[in-house]
């Protein structure tokens, strides 16, 4: 059966509240517990469907603007009815952050999770813009995943694509190549990359590391938290009859992992506390 964009569309609106319960919330949490005082504006970067706003407005009573950029129209919709409750106190705009345009809003406190490996090789734009836009007084809060990648460049994600093309494709970086699909591990810099890259826009003053790991409950609940991360970015690498099957192939790819090791994944996470330079 060929999967249709619309298919694909609702697997990826269906999972993407349990793909944030997966990975993104942890990242919410860790990042909230880094802001200190009482904020008045908050401006979170690639906002999703709007958990992390929600959760700020509910921990931050003095809260008096709460600001979302997000490229989806779907997840937008979803954020606005989540966060209808708070009226005229939750700002949405849509907004493609390799390519952000000027905003009324001066945040005191600006937040991007899980979201810069994807502005890659542009993250300069938006790291200029946010220091333009930041409080002079204000705090960038960035998370940034960084997984072990190997001489091709796949780590995380790949290794479970890759593990699912393996069975037709002897040279799966190849097919990547020959696809234009960059790997996420190649995509997202490594420490020694960001940190110059960082520096030229603000101070770095803090950062912490953690191991994110993820576990799931079924091959069902992956493939959703898949198609919900990544869209499709990786299906794109096989042919259009052949995508339900992959997305499949990859859930149950995660699951059996899952029973062989006690969990999908694990790497590092760096939360990454900055100020204005």
């Amino acid at each position: 059966m060929t999967a249709s964009a619309a298919e694909i569309q609702a697997r990826t609106l269906a999972g993407y509240a349990d793909a944030s319960r997966l990975r993104q919330v942890h990242d919410r949490d860790w990042v909230l517990d880094q802001v200190t005082g009482e904020p008045r504006v908050l401006l979170d970067l690639g906002s999703g469907i709007g958990q992390l706003l929600e959760a700020a407005l509910d921990r931050f009573p003095a809260l008096e603007q709460a600001v979302g950029l997000e490229r989806s129209p779907h997840r937008l919709a979803e954020a606005a009815g989540r966060l209808r409750a708070y009226g005229p106190r939750v700002a949405l705009h849509e907004s493609d952050l390799t390519t952000p345009e000027p905003l009324p809003h001066r945040p005191d406190v600006v937040t991007m999770t899980s979201v810069l490996h994807w502005l890659y090789p542009h993250e300069r734009r938006v790291l200029k813009w946010t220091r333009d836009h930041l409080a002079p007084d204000g705090v960038f809060l960035l998370t940034t995943y960084h997984p072990a990648r190997d001489a091709h460049g796949l780590g995380g994600e790949d290794d479970i694509v890759r593990t699912v093309l393996q069975a037709r494709h002897a040279d799966v970086p190849g097919l990547f190549t020959a696809a234009g699909i960059l790997p996420i591990a190649t995509r997202t810099r490594t420490f020694d990359e960001l940190e110059p890259l960082l520096e030229r826009c603000f101070r770095i003053e803090t950062v912490h590391d953690r191991d994110a790991v993820v576990t799931v409950e079924s091959a069902a609940q992956y493939e959703h938290f898949h198609a919900a991360t990544f869209g499709d970015y990786y299906s794109r690498l096989v042919e259009p009859a052949e995508r339900s099957g992959f997305f499949r192939a990859v859930g149950e790819t995660a699951w059996r992992r899952q029973v062989e090791t006690g969990h999908v994944s694990h790497m590092t996470v760096r939360l990454w506390r900055l100020a204005p330079a």
